[in-house]
């Protein structure tokens, strides 16, 4: 038996080496295909105890608190167990030998049992758990749709096995102790043995049966070292196999992540890199043609080195998915699906370049010419709608627990497209024009910035107006473009500006001076505009001397705070919850509790639920400040959403996707609307204006609907702290005894001067009008009881679901599924559901109501807009005399807007305008029944090609865009 057992072991062991080891240069010469990664070695001491921490510790992991718990048994059990194997190599020839120095040291035969018993029976609840969530049962509603399970299954029944069999060995060994007697009788106790002494039941014992126990040893070694080959030997000759590499490449993608204090892959972009440098745009006409080809990632070898471990390192756990906001509203992307499909033809095509052309084969050929992007018909690796799809939330990278960089990766594909294919969504053409020649997103003229200071009853400073620099104030309020154009933004504006002076601090704007931070453009994949604007803001910045920074929008706070820093400028930027909370904390903003009594009934508590913004908290970590500012607020009671925090859904607004439609599966403003409206909430806190717009929306999709109450509103957290903030005090009883010792004095005073009024002081008898003479001119003041009741808008149900369905998603990540949904031979069925077209147009990405000037004050609201749109003194304002008067029969942008609203019976001072049900209805609403072309007109304007065109099929801008066109002729006219 001895004999057979080790040929075997030997045989086995002597080919799995040398495939093993082809193997791991095939892998690390694809790794090393890929282009330089910089910054990913500095401070080592930091990335080794990262490493350390988030593997031995499983920091990570744990985010899935039992899952991640059972598997750290099975992840110790695999390196403690590793030495098993390699006694067994020796057990081969001596079955009683044990490690010298360690010998029977009763701590290290206590970690081998305990870990071998709870590494074998922490599999079996995993295993379970992937039968419960199969795709063929859950269809996309499993992460585990599209991963290989055959491949899982294996790789559990390997480890289970290696577990076991350290149990039954030590049984084995212990029963032969016992019968050798003599000095190694004394280990052969429970002490040594506490788990493995229960096995010993199952073989022979006394001093007759040592033979047998010997030849019992020799064999279970033999299965284990010969199961450790095969499982070398599989994933030797799969090196796509991710769910079983992950134990070794794991280590190393985890030491060179991009942050090195353990920080995930998010906050701010990674530049392009040219040449291994960061592009620098005063430098770009040194570049080489061929240098231009590198702008963004275009084919697989285009990613660096670190993007290749990543795709090589994806363990198929689908974390990822189960969190993407694209994948679960049916659209085509899912993060594990796109690092797979690149994975498997990174795999394929690096290997086939070293090969001579004429020397390939047919199919090697195919994959090198395949496009890296492109649909079915182009056999591109991934579809357009994958890479698009994404809003850069963040959640699969906060989900990933070996630090793979999803939103680099993507980004930098998108890039590619945009800068070198010009190959990108239609709708991205007007946010870049706008950005390119106005400053902003929309395309309004930037005279216009300071339109929200208007009825302010303070003065709000202008770094070049009121102040020559920074240094006379304490912040710098970065408005951002949706706080300075869109109308529900400006409120949150407004009501920041008014908290921060009555705390009493100093803070000064740039006015005009400001422009877009430039994040719409990068996040599009525009770098190119994104660093014109970035290194114009920045020249901006150092001249005023700017320090520190407070702002409302959290992606302009991403991007001063963690992108900035490459154009030269240090800023401690703060976000506006996070600058209010400590004013609350230091008693500058003190909220007041409603009044008590029959005035307690007017005011009810509300409930409040927040929504994370990706870019305050995945990308930031800030998620106590704003809920520690809902939490003060007095009448109030806080209902968490199930989805918060690292765990928050997304708005769907990031990425650029503000101005995308969402023409594939349900809305994800509508998925996140749904949530919060089933907290019960009146109030849905928000911190961010591109949420405050999406939330807005699906909110007026549901009441349409009927499926959210008429008063439950979005608001800032901002709006309801000033709401709070200007709550009048109850009068206290020493108020109360004071009014009324002056009302007394009052009466006795007015009582003893009462007399007969003077013949002068009569009334004039042909001043007093008959009673039916009056009582026209009353009833014509009477208001009409309207009775129009609100338009029902169907619901946005998904279709039913489809496997052929199922199919066509896998294949856009260049991954294959059978029915069941499994890869490569087993999956499951699912559908994507379009939105029906009503809802659609209801719940577009940013309404048709943005940038309107007569929008209704919500609570908490700075100002009043009829007091903003109304001159003092009657005075003529400049855009009445710059503005020629609308004919009689030309309907007026705000009184179409009232109508709309009429229309809809929705109360804009609780819920935002629903849209019209077809871009057809919407557009005859907001201009002349008959519209003649800028060009075409006697005089055109010089400048008519720098306002956006309007695109029914982009909503989200199209308010604001009209509204600029409107004002494009003021560009000519000087600055004021």
């Amino acid at each position: 038996m001895q004999l057979v057992a080790i040929i075997v072991s030997l045989a086995v062991t002597a080919v799995t080496i040398p495939v093993t080891v082809v193997a791991v240069r095939r892998m690390l010469a694809v790794v090393r295909a890929g282009g330089p990664a910089p910054g990913r070695t500095n401070d080592p001491a930091a990335r080794t105890v990262n490493m350390v921490k988030e593997t031995f510790l499983h920091t990570r992991m744990l985010q899935w608190t039992w899952i991640g718990a059972l598997h750290w048994f099975v992840y110790l059990a695999f390196i403690v167990l590793a030495t098993a194997v390699a006694q067994g190599f020796v057990q081969l020839f001596d079955p009683e030998f044990v490690w010298p120095i360690i010998g029977h040291f009763f701590l290290y035969e206590w970690v081998s049992e305990f870990i071998g018993l709870l590494g074998a029976l922490a599999i079996i609840p995993l295993a379970i758990y992937r039968q419960v969530k199969h795709p063929k049962r859950l269809q996309r509603q499993s992460r585990f749709f599209g991963s290989r399970m055959g491949q899982a299954y294996f790789v559990e029944f390997m480890v289970f096995l290696e577990s076991i069999a350290i149990l039954f060995i030590r049984g084995a060994e212990y029963n032969l102790l016992q019968a050798r007697g003599g000095e190694d009788a004394e280990y052969a106790t429970g002490f040594h043995f506490p788990i493995a002494q229960y096995f010993g039941n199952l073989y022979p014992t006394g001093a007759e049966n040592i033979g047998t126990l010997e030849d019992i040893i020799v064999a279970i070694a033999m299965i284990k070292v010969v199961s450790a080959m095969i499982w070398l030997l599989v994933i030797s000759t799969n090196l796509t196999m991710g769910i079983a590499w992950h134990r070794f490449t794991a280590w190393p993608n985890i030491w060179f992540k991009r942050e090195s204090d353990g920080g995930t892959a998010l906050g701010g972009l990674k530049p392009i890199l040219v040449n291994g440098q960061p592009l620098d745009l005063e430098k770009m006409e040194d570049l080489e043609e061929e240098d231009f080809e590198k702008l963004g990632v275009g084919k697989v070898e285009d990613f660096s080195w670190k993007g290749l471990l990543d795709f090589t390192t994806c363990t198929e756990c689908g974390r990822c998915q189960s969190q993407c906001p694209a994948w679960n509203t049916e659209k085509p992307l899912s993060p594990k699906l796109l690092m797979m499909g690149l994975r498997e033809h990174a795999y394929a095509k690096i290997p086939a370049l070293s090969v001579p052309e004429d020397e390939r084969t047919e199919e090697q050929q195919k994959e090198v010419e395949r496009p890296l992007i492109g649909d079915e018909e182009m056999y591109g690796v991934i579809d357009p709608d994958v890479l698009w799809s994404c809003t850069n939330c963040g959640a699969c990278v906060q989900q990933c627990p070996v630090d793979i960089e999803h939103v680099d990766h993507i980004d930098d594909m998108r890039r590619f497209q945009v800068l070198v294919e010009s190959n990108f969504p239609a709708e991205l053409n007007n946010i870049f024009k706008g950005l390119e020649r106005k400053g902003n997103p929309w395309g309004m003229n930037p005279k216009n910035r300071l339109d929200w200071t208007k009825g302010l009853d303070f003065e709000v400073k202008q770094v070049g107006v009121d102040v020559e620099s920074l240094d006379e104030v304490e912040w710098l309020f970065w408005v951002g473009c949706a706080g300075a154009f869109e109308d529900r933004a400006k409120k949150t504006t407004q009501a920041v500006a008014e908290l921060l002076n009555t705390a009493g601090v100093e803070f000064a704007i740039l006015g005009d001076g400001e422009t877009c931070t430039g994040d719409p453009a990068r996040r599009a994949g525009n770098e190119i505009v994104f660093m014109q604007l970035a290194m114009e803001n920045s020249e901006v910045l150092k001249e005023t001397k700017a320090k520190k920074v407070v702002s409302t929008c959290a992606h302009c706070f991403n991007s001063l705070k963690n992108e900035y820093a490459e154009f030269g400028v240090e800023l401690e930027v703060v976000h506006h919850t996070q600058l209010l909370n400590r004013l609350v904390r230091e008693g500058k903003l003190k909220p007041v509790a409603p009044k008590a009594g029959a005035a307690a009934s007017a005011e009810p508590e509300k409930t409040i639920t927040y929504h994370d913004p990706c870019f305050l908290g995945r990308h930031n970590q800030v998620y106590e400040a704003p809920r520690e500012l809902l939490s003060v607020i007095p009448g109030a009671k806080f209902a968490e959403m199930p989805r918060n925090s690292e765990r928050s859904f997304c708005c769907g607004a990031g990425g650029a996707r503000m101005w995308m439609e969402e023409n594939l599966g349900s809305r994800i403003n509508v998925n996140r609307t749904q949530e919060a409206v089933a907290t019960g909430a009146d109030q849905i806190a928000v911190g961010c204006p591109f949420c405050r717009v999406m939330l807005s929306d699906g909110l007026t999709a549901q009441q349409a609907a009927g499926e959210a109450r008429e008063e439950v509103e979005v608001l800032d957290v901002a709006q309801m702290l000033l709401a709070a903030v200007k709550r009048p005090e109850e009068p206290t009883a020493e108020d109360d005894a004071a009014v009324v010792e002056e009302a007394e004095k009052a009466t006795a005073a007015a009582a003893a001067t009462e007399a007969e009024p003077d013949a002068k002081d009569q009334a004039d008898p042909a001043s007093i009008s008959a009673t039916e003479d009056a009582a026209p001119a009353a009833d014509a003041h009477e208001d009409p009881q309207g009775t129009d009741e609100p338009a029902e808008a169907p619901k946005d149900d998904p279709a039913p679901a489809s496997a052929e369905a199922d199919v066509e998603v896998a294949a856009q990540h260049n991954i294959e599924v059978d029915e069941k949904g499994d890869a490569a031979g087993s999956g499951g069925d699912a559908g994507e559901a379009p939105g029906n077209d009503e809802v659609e147009a209801s719940t577009a990405s940013a309404s048709d109501d943005e940038p309107t000037p007569d929008a209704e004050p919500e609570p908490g609201d700075a100002v009043d807009p009829e007091v903003e749109s109304v001159p003092e003194g009657g005075e003529e304002s400049p855009a009445e005399a710059d503005t020629p008067a609308p004919a009689e029969d030309e309907p007026v942008d705000g009184d179409a807007r009232e109508e709309e609203a009429e229309a809809a019976g929705v109360d804009d001072a609780t819920a935002p305008t629903a849209q019209a049900s077809t871009p057809e209805e919407a557009a005859p609403s907001a201009a002349p029944s008959e519209v003649v072309a800028v060009e075409d007109a006697p005089n055109p304007d010089p400048e008519s090609d720098d306002v956006a065109p309007l695109s029914d099929a982009n909503p989200s801008g199209q308010g604001v865009t009209e509204a600029a066109t409107e004002v494009a002729k003021d560009d000519e006219e000087p600055k004021a």
